[in-house]
Order: structure tokens, then C-alpha cells, then sequence
């Protein structure tokens, strides 16, 4: 085990200081927005938390940069998650409510010293009763706030509620009375609540997309999605899945006695002073309900088409087409490829008092201001069709469609972009010529198709190199004349960039997400191909004869800059 230390030349020694010269500290190097510190300490007053907690409680700073700058004014190693130990240690010596109430937690023994993870440093009395407590030296190491309680539940805590469900399989039985009132009673115990609790606001801190709770034969796997990818996570014992799977149900507000039929359900919460909503998805599998969390933190997204990574050729393209005054205009790509960013991003961008603006949507995933938006129910007859049909009467200027699913929703679709509404909505096609295709498969009558039909807009989201260990390297000859790079050197010098990984980007060398698009636009060489029903390679070649850049070009040239790697672009494109 490694704990991450922190960089040398720091203004103080372990254990030197106090907590409010450290928050001053924090407001003089900028960290702190100018009136933040004032108002922290006016509730520290009436509150009498720790000064620190209140600043991530009211979202002033994140767990993450309070601990790394903590970790540099006391030249103190950086606790990661990795780092807990996997037992309780020392528990003969350091009782659990001791640990909880002083927020420290021993993490390793070297020698006869022991290392102590720390939420708070400052807190002299308790450290020094520790120290008594072991009879030992001790070594000190900063912990954040949400690591410590999940390190914690995990070691203290998860044995509390095992009683009730030492076997999950017990769960399966007939009697579901009484399985429900006992999961009730486990899920609504303190721990429980907890270990949720502290799970959300870690995938939140790290800033991950989606947590997957899924039991398994022999292990309780828990997985964060983090910028596109998953990664396994520090998780409960596989006794702890039904009664961790029902706590969220019950703050989704599911139905916890239906477990054999997938459910969903959201959750609006507050993490560390952030507005945040989640969407949660349980479904039966042959060892237990698994869950899925989606987090949604508006936060962290900024609904503005140039941040998220459009060329401004692409962009310019994509911005004619939302400007016509009527037609369809189509957003494709895979599930989690970012088009209802993209497509949010666009009506913040059209959007102003002189239009009226409805979307429908399963579901709604932000709030727009000033856009009249709807939520899809199916389960009362609030379809996109129906939907659609009932906003035809309010005279709308621009529609939203969530998805085009079907031919009823793509018939109405068509027939509001030809009484003079833009459409814009989305497909799960390949590319954007497929997208053609796919609605004439749907049924969707060509000679319609084609009179309003305006573009097309494909995308996928690939990760963006960390800007502080990415390495630049010379590619292959080969490689760069098989993808023909050379052409696309704008500075005429080869070189790409890969990923190395370091403390920033959680050795993982990836660091957020940026858009590759390519831009169909509708003209009359394509408009006469979809009357002849061509299939997509037709179509592809008179796009690109007609200006497109395909998203594997837009990829390469963002490899060329340094912002994504090869790998990457190949992983979601077709380039070969």
C-alpha cells in the first residue's frame, strides 16, 4: 500500500497550525470565492460544525481540493480510497465510536508506528488520545471526508445489520411479508443509511456519471462509470446487497416488496452543498436486485454548444440547420453518446421570449427556464404521440421530441415540421446517413422524408487526455498514412499524444469528455436519394461530397491537438 504524498515545499509541519489560518490560507490563495469565508464562519457560529465542513457542506469548496490542499500546507500524504485496509485494525486498542466521533481511522502499521487516516489534523486532543490509547508512535495522513465514511461503514458498521440478513438467499423465499418489513427494518437502520449516504456523495466528488450496485455469486460488485468508463469500487459485504438495493428503492420511492419485475425511479437530493438528481433503475437478476444510479449534477454541465468540444466548422453547420424556421433536425448515437446535452445545449441557445418552446421527454432530465417541458407517462397514456398531438393546439414555434421510437411518433413529427414548427429530437443510429435510413425503415414515406428532413447531427463522446501527464510521441509512419494524418496536420508537424497517467487524473490519464460530430446536412443531391430509398453508403458519399467532415476525421484532428488520444477516437469510431 502507497499513500499518495503530497508535494514538498509546503508551509507547515504535521500537526503545526490550526484550521482557521489554514481556511485563511485557502482564501488567500484564491480558492475561495472573496465573501465565502465570512459567510462560513457566521454559520460555523450558529451551527458549531468544523469550519472545513461547513465550506464543502454549502459546496464553497469539494472534498477532493479541501483534503489536496490540506494534504500541502501540513506536507502531509493524501489517503486514497485503495489505502484502507480491508480488516478493522487495532480494534482492541481503538473502539469504533472513538474513530467516529474523532474521524480518524488506522490505515497501516510500519513498525512499531501506526499511520492514521485523518479528516480533520487539527484535532490535537483526539490524535493525542489515540496515540495514549496505542502506546505507540503514530504517523499522520489526510483523509477526505467521503472516503473516511465509506472506509468506515465498510470496517465498523456493515456488521451491524447482518443478523437480519446473514443469507441473501433468504430473501427469496415465499414469505414476502416478512422479508419486506425486515428489509424495511435493515434499510432504515443508521448504517445502512450511511453507507448509501457516503456511496452517493463519493460518486458524486469523483464526479462520476452512473453507480452500478450489482450482487453476484460470491461479491457485492459496486462500479462508478467515470468519464465514460467503469471502474470497481471499494464495496459491502454480499450479505449488505438486499438491504444497500432497498435503501435506494426506498429513497426512489419504489415499491420494495417488487422484486421480481425492473422498476424505476428517481431521487432529488443535496450533496456537499450541490442540487442533485438521481435516477435509479432496479432490475431482477438470478442473485438479487441489481440498481443502477444515474447522477445527474447540473452543476457540472454547462449547456453551452461551444464547451462541449464542437469545431467551429461543425458548429457553424449544426447552428444553420437549428436556425431554419421549420423542419426536422435529428441528433444520433448510442446511449450515453451525450445527445441530450447536445440537444439541451441547443434550445438554451435558440431560446428567447419571442418562441415558445415544448419538449417532451422520458425523462426530464434538466430543467430548462423558460422552456414548457413535459414528462412522458405512459402507464396514463401521456405518450410522445399523444404529447405531440396535444402541443399542436398551443402554438409552438419549436418542438423537442426526447426520441423518435416509433412511426406514430415519426408520422406527427413529420407532419408538425410541414405546418411550419422545427423539430429537433434524437435516434440511436451509427452515424448520421443511417439515420435516413432507419425513419424509411420506421415507415416513414419518402417523398415526406425528404421535404422535411433539414439534418443530422452524430456524435460520441471520447475521454480527453489528463493535460498533466499526457506524453506526445511520433506515430508510425504506416499508422499515419493508413489514417491519413498528414493531411490533417494543420501545423504540418506529426505528432500525437497518450496517456500516462498521475495523482490528477487518478493514474487512469484521462480527465472528462469532450464531442466528436460529423454534420449531415439535407440537400437536393440527398434529398433525391432518399426518393430512390438509398441505402446509407450512398448517402454517406453525397454527404461528403456536399462539405461533411465524418466523426472520425474530427476525432483524428483532436488527437493531432493533443486533446484526445488515437486510441480513443478508434475505440468509437469506424476508422480504419
Amino acid at each position: 500500500m502507497a499513500l499518495r504524498q503530497a508535494d514538498s515545499g509546503s508551509r507547515s509541519g504535521p500537526g503545526q497550525g490550526d484550521e482557521s489560518g489554514f481556511v485563511q490560507h485557502l482564501a488567500d490563495s484564491g480558492k475561495l470565492q472573496p465573501g465565502a469565508l465570512e459567510r462560513a464562519r457566521m454559520l460555523t457560529a450558529e451551527s458549531r460544525e468544523r469550519l472545513a465542513t461547513v465550506l464543502t457542506r454549502l459546496g464553497l469548496i469539494s472534498e477532493r481540493d479541501l483534503a489536496e490542499a490540506l494534504s500541502l500546507y501540513l506536507h502531509l500524504p493524501l489517503a486514497e480510497p485503495n489505502d484502507y485496509p480491508l480488516k478493522p485494525l487495532l480494534e482492541d486498542k481503538l473502539g469504533a465510536p472513538f474513530l467516529r466521533d474523532a474521524m480518524l481511522l488506522p490505515v497501516k502499521e510500519e513498525g512499531e508506528r501506526v499511520i492514521l487516516a485523518a479528516v480533520n489534523p487539527f484535532h490535537r486532543q483526539a490524535i493525542e488520545a489515540a496515540q495514549f490509547a496505542l502506546g505507540r508512535p503514530i504517523g499522520l495522513c489526510v483523509a477526505r471526508q467521503g472516503d473516511f465514511e465509506a472506509a468506515f461503514a465498510r470496517l465498523y458498521e456493515a456488521a451491524k445489520p447482518v443478523e437480519a440478513a446473514e443469507h441473501p438467499k433468504d430473501f427469496a423465499d415465499e414469505r414476502i411479508e416478512d422479508d419486506v418489513d425486515r428489509l424495511k427494518d435493515i434499510a432504515s437502520d443508521a448504517p445502512v443509511i450511511r453507507l448509501v449516504n457516503a456511496l452517493i456523495a463519493q460518486a458524486v466528488e469523483m464526479k462520476a456519471s452512473d453507480i452500478h450496485l450489482e450482487p453476484m455469486e460470491s461479491e457485492f460488485r459496486v462500479r462508478f462509470r467515470l468519464d465514460g468508463t467503469l471502474r470497481a469500487m471499494e464495496a459491502p459485504p454480499l450479505r449488505l446487497a438486499p438491504a444497500v438495493v432497498s435503501r435506494v428503492k426506498i429513497m426512489a420511492k419504489l415499491n420494495i416488496a417488487e422484486r421480481r419485475l425492473a422498476q424505476d425511479g428517481r431521487i432529488a437530493t443535496a450533496v456537499r452543498g450541490r442540487d442533485v438528481d438521481l435516477r435509479v433503475a432496479t432490475t431482477p437478476t438470478i442473485y438479487g436486485e441489481s440498481a443502477v444510479i444515474r447522477i445527474l449534477d447540473r452543476s457540472q454541465v454547462e449547456l453551452k454548444l461551444p464547451s462541449l468540444g464542437f469545431a467551429d466548422a461543425v458548429l457553424e453547420r449544426l447552428r444553420a440547420l437549428v436556425r431554419r424556421p421549420h423542419g426536422i433536425v435529428l441528433l444520433t448515437g448510442p446511449t450515453g453518446s451525450g445527445k441530450t446535452t447536445t440537444l439541451y445545449s441547443v434550445l438554451t441557445e435558440i431560446n428567447s421570449v419571442e418562441k415558445k418552446i415544448l419538449t417532451v421527454e422520458d425523462p426530464v432530465e434538466y430543467h430548462l427556464p423558460g422552456i414548457n417541458q413535459v414528462q412522458v407517462k405512459s402507464q396514463i397514456g401521456l405518450t410522445f404521440a399523444n404529447a405531440l398531438r396535444s402541443f399542436l393546439r398551443h402554438d409552438p414555434d419549436i418542438l423537442m421530441i426526447g426520441e423518435i421510437r416509433d412511426f406514430e411518433t415519426g408520422q406527427i413529427a413529420v407532419q408538425a415540421a410541414l405546418t411550419g414548427h422545427l423539430i429537433l429530437s434524437t435516434l440511436h443510429t451509427n452515424d448520421a446517413p443511417s439515420a435516413v435510413t432507419r425513419l424509411l425503415d420506421m415507415g416513414l414515406q419518402d417523398y415526406l422524408l425528404s421535404s422535411t428532413l433539414n439534418g443530422v447531427a452524430a456524435q460520441r463522446l471520447v475521454r480527453k487526455l489528463c493535460p498533466h501527464c499526457r506524453e506526445a510521441y511520433e506515430p508510425l509512419p504506416e499508422l499515419a498514412e493508413r489514417l491519413g494524418l498528414e493531411a490533417l496536420a494543420e501545423s504540418g508537424q506529426l505528432r500525437l499524444w497518450r496517456a500516462a497517467g498521475c495523482t490528477s487524473c487518478r493514474n487512469t490519464g484521462f480527465s472528462g469528455r469532450t464531442a466528436i460530430v460529423e454534420v449531415l446536412i439535407v440537400d437536393d443531391p440527398i434529398r433525391r436519394a432518399i426518393m430512390d430509398k438509398a441505402d446509407s453508403s450512398a448517402i454517406r458519399k453525397l454527404a461528403l461530397e456536399g462539405g461533411m467532415q465524418t466523426m472520425a476525421v474530427h476525432g483524428l484532428k483532436k488527437a493531432l491537438d493533443g486533446i484526445t488520444s488515437v486510441d480513443e477516437v478508434l475505440r468509437v469510431t469506424t476508422a480504419d
